[in-house]
């Protein structure tokens, strides 16, 4: 079981070596993350993008483009189609965005001919390992869904689980935060959370522990639980988080990134194929750890 992206670099080790296509890559953070991918043998990169940016980036970090296939695309809306393109017809593994706004990368990706589209619900899923907590915790959906329906959410932990699997996480515990610990008919999400573990009872939503609704401390801190009094087997041992909407996911997700000592890695799921979907303002350990939590996750879908 993957308890720290460490344990995930030890788990590609395993897997044959994916390929990842980058649409738009010229920018630092990304091709540092590249270079430093196929130096440590997590993955090799197609690069799309503008080339002769490409070139001056990577001269500029000292990276040796000759392992690298570069496909030279100036136009930023066509890189990103021609990325999509080259995982859709398994040219590639893996996805990642580089320097391109999220509105055109997500056209490609949605695109009826050449995108990655299942037919499933697609859903956000950020990897935290941080200081004090003994394993890793699958925040979601933090960057892609607004305000997800009970359906929404119900599929929503559906995606999440075949991560937690692709991790060596088998049945997951998955605590739906909210403000309170109670039901509050006048708190939605509330309602929501206790919906979602009656579904998780009858076994509408399977291979996971459902329980909520829950605060934060008492999903995160068994400590918290004792104090409250409240026994389940989630309190305190939450493997995912489920968000109420991405108001309190990406609050709560960019607090983190800014203020905890911790890693990070995150995916878009639901797709035909990992899609690493990070900010632009993302360092190159984030981008890092993605490309590896995506290798892992790539080789669980073959």
């Amino acid at each position: 079981m993957s308890k720290s992206f460490d344990d995930l670099l030890s788990k590609v080790s395993q897997c044959s070596l994916k390929t990842v296509a980058v649409s738009n890559a010229q920018d630092d953070a990304v091709l540092e993350a590249v270079k430093a991918a196929y130096e440590r043998n997590i993955a090799k990169a197609i690069l799309v993008g503008d080339q002769k940016k490409i070139e001056e980036i990577a001269k500029s970090i000292n990276m040796d483009l000759t392992p690298f296939e570069i496909v030279d695309e100036p136009d930023v809306a066509a890189a990103a189609h021609k990325a999509v393109e080259l995982v859709s017809t398994k040219k590639a593994d893996i996805l990642l965005k580089g320097l391109v706004d999220t509105k055109t990368f997500l056209r490609s990706v949605l695109d009826k001919e050449v995108g990655l589209r299942t037919g499933k619900m697609m859903s956000h899923v950020c990897v935290f390992e941080i200081k004090g907590i003994d394993h890793l915790l699958f925040l979601t959906d933090v960057a892609f869904n607004t305000y997800p329906s009970l359906e929404d959410k119900a599929n929503i932990i559906r995606n999440t689980v075949e991560i937690t699997k692709a991790c060596g996480i088998e049945n997951p515990k998955v605590a739906p935060v909210c403000a309170v610990e109670v039901v509050n008919p006048k708190m939605p999400p509330t309602v929501d959370a206790d919906a979602l573990t009656k579904m998780n009872e009858n076994g509408e939503i399977e291979d996971c522990v459902v329980y909520g609704p829950l605060s934060m401390d008492l999903a995160i801190d068994e400590e918290a639980g004792k104090h409250k009094g409240v026994s389940n087997p989630v309190i305190g041992k939450a493997d995912i988080i489920l968000f109420p909407d991405i108001d309190s996911g990406n609050i709560t997700y960019k607090t983190l990134v800014h203020t905890a000592n911790c890693k990070n890695g995150n995916l878009l799921i639901g797709t035909k194929a990992p899609v690493i979907l990070t900010s632009r303002s993302d360092n190159f350990e984030v981008k890092l750890n993605s490309i590896a939590l995506a290798s892992v996750v790539a080789e669980s879908m073959k």
